[in-house]
């Protein structure tokens, strides 16, 4: 077993403060301890603050040229690791292989790669007549990040901080923590200044309130379940830190009368069971025409049917466990409740036969779903899928934005027709015909789906201040 006990302060590996818990990190495949961690407090939390608030001054006015070669070196790093980073996603919660090689460790580099070309081009002054704009890096960011894209969720705010001057204290999930650990050996070696990016691992009750709640922090970015995005929320109230939040999201998938009925259900079918199912932004609640159903319904099996569901480490599998033994027992219980509300296509309760080990579920389907059902209304964040009938289409923009959340929402159909629809859903994304997600485009939501924007230009936003100077660009009598 691994052990990675320490944590990264002030541009060295420290032991945690006296007294800090552990705890071990499952590999869900095979339910194996592959590494014991310790569980920081707050002293642990106040000296990460104050490198992190030692090194502000000095990072926040390097030059643009700087911190370009700095994301060179890392990206190059990133690089040459990918296949590890690959290894240790995959171990730490149960993407497939051929998954973190190809779309979980890239996706990190990604934002990387991302964050050096806006910087290259930033605009960081602005001119309004007699005014000049500025702006300013925020300070020290409190980062919170969850275990379903582990590198993802991390490079997509650690990239920005980076780029715009800001310094850091990451509290990665304790649930999948590896890749995080990788990802600070990258930047220690690509030489990133004492005190930019310190990493603390805890739970969110001790590391993540201490870290909202610090007044030294000027900002949380944190990626999660609405309901901890809350309690974050909650903790930085006192000190009007800014707060930026991606949390839950039960997306619509909206497929029109005149979409390829075949193709788009498959899509939808697969898109919704991508990486087990445990991404915020899945389509989970598929809207269809409802004298359409049973041809609906056949083709959502035939897709399912695809879906191969064992070892990550196995070529031939495209679907790994969920992440740990909690999350497998929340599914279950909500695979029950629909069982209970609704009529099941495919799937249902228990592993999938000759799995007994490892926290593998059926892919499920649901049809017969009304927007009442509790499976309709709660994310269950596992491969799950809703089908639910509409009798107009006014009926399926109604159904898909009567939802607390509003992060994604996914639509099928005539292009125009598409488009006009996707108007009027509620949510801070849109995937017309399959698209996949950009990478440069704004990713966040509407409603209990958080604010703020990650990724891409919009993610230089939630890491500056803006400070107008008047009378700046008066000529001198």
């Amino acid at each position: 077993m691994d052990n990675k006990t320490d944590f990264f302060i002030n541009g060295e590996w420290v032991a945690p403060s006296e007294g800090a818990g552990s705890c071990t990190v499952i590999n869900p495949a095979n339910e194996k301890e592959i590494a014991r961690i310790s569980l920081g407090g707050i002293a642990d939390v106040d000296k990460a603050v104050a490198a992190a608030r030692a090194a502000f001054p000095a990072f926040s006015k390097t030059s643009r040229e700087d911190r370009l070669a700095l994301l060179d070196k890392i990206i190059a790093l990133y690089k040459s690791r990918l296949p590890e980073m690959a290894k240790a996603i995959s171990q730490e919660m149960g993407a497939p292989m051929k998954l973190a090689m190809t779309v979980q460790a890239p996706s990190g580099l990604g934002h990387f790669i991302t964050a050096r070309k806006i910087l290259a081009d930033f605009d960081f002054e602005e001119s309004l007549g007699s005014t000049q704009v500025f702006k300013e890096p925020i300070g020290v960011c409190g980062l919170i990040t969850p275990w379903n894209w582990p590198v993802n969720q991390i490079a997509c705010k650690v990239a920005p901080a980076l780029a715009t001057g800001c310094t850091m204290v990451l509290k990665p999930s304790e649930v999948a923590p590896l890749s995080a650990y990788l990802l600070a050996e990258i930047l220690q070696e690509a030489g990133v200044p004492q005190g930019v990016f310190n990493l603390v691992n805890g739970d969110g009750p001790t590391v993540g309130a201490a870290l909202s709640s610090h007044p030294d922090v000027d900002m949380m970015s944190f990626t999660g379940s609405t309901r901890a995005g809350i309690e974050v929320a909650r903790a930085a109230a006192p000190t009007v830190k800014r707060v930026a939040q991606e949390l839950g999201g039960k997306s619509a998938n909206i497929i029109l009368e005149d979409a390829d009925m075949a193709k788009a259900v498959t899509k939808g079918v697969l898109q919704c069971f991508h990486n087990t199912g445990q991404s915020c932004n899945a389509p989970t609640r598929m809207l269809v025409p409802k004298h359409r159903l049973d041809e609906v319904i056949k083709i959502a099996k035939d897709a399912t049917a695809r879906i191969a569901v064992g070892d990550p480490v196995d070529e031939s599998k495209n679907m790994g466990p969920v992440v740990s033994a909690v999350q497998y027992e929340k599914i279950q219980g909500l695979i029950e409740k629909g069982m209970d509300e609704a009529t099941l296509i495919v799937g249902g309760t228990g592993k999938p036969a000759g799995l007994e080990k490892g926290y593998y579920v059926k892919p499920t389907i649901f049809a017969h779903v009304n927007n009442d059902m509790v499976i309709a209304r709660e994310e269950i964040f596992g491969p799950v899928l809703c089908i639910l009938a509409y009798e107009s289409e006014e009926e399926a923009i109604k159904i898909a934005n009567d939802t607390p959340y509003g992060l994604s929402g996914y639509v099928s159909g005539e292009l125009d027709h598409a488009r006009a629809v996707a108007r009027e859903l509620r949510t801070g994304m849109v995937h017309l015909n399959g698209a996949a997600t950009d990478i440069n485009a704004p990713f966040g939501g509407y409603k209990q789906s958080g604010n703020g924007r990650e990724w891409g230009h919009a993610g230089f936003e939630d890491f500056l201040e803006t400070k107008a100077v008047m009378g700046h660009n008066i000529l001198s009598e």
